[in-house]
């Protein structure tokens, strides 16, 4: 009887686990990608929101003239924040679709 073919089948498995290992793994860094994406649109969104603000108390308080900075920080603060509300509405139908799923 040749036991050398069960060897080969023995270390075959031995793939399959550690490809499922490491697929594990791909997801893990995938989410954590994503996951440091949305919470890095948040910062700069925030950034934007508070560099807005202070550019409306400069110009409220006489600091500044000029109305094109102040119209450019706001503008660039609400699209920011339009941005960053329409990703997060994809994530939750996406989030929702995942949910609704039948396994």
């Amino acid at each position: 009887m040749n036991i050398t073919s069960v060897n080969t089948l023995n270390n075959l498995s031995k793939y399959g686990i550690d490809s499922a290992s490491k697929a594990s793994e791909n997801r893990n860094a995938a989410f954590e990608d994503v996951f440091q994406s949305a919470l890095n649109l948040v910062k700069q969104t925030n950034d934007y929101t508070n560099a807005a603000e202070e550019a409306e108390t400069a110009y409220a308080l006489g600091l500044t003239d000029s109305t094109t900075d102040l119209q450019v920080a706001q503008q660039k603060a609400n699209l920011a924040l339009q941005y960053t509300v329409a990703v997060r509405n994809n994530v939750m139908d996406a989030y929702k679709e995942i949910m609704n799923l039948q396994i």
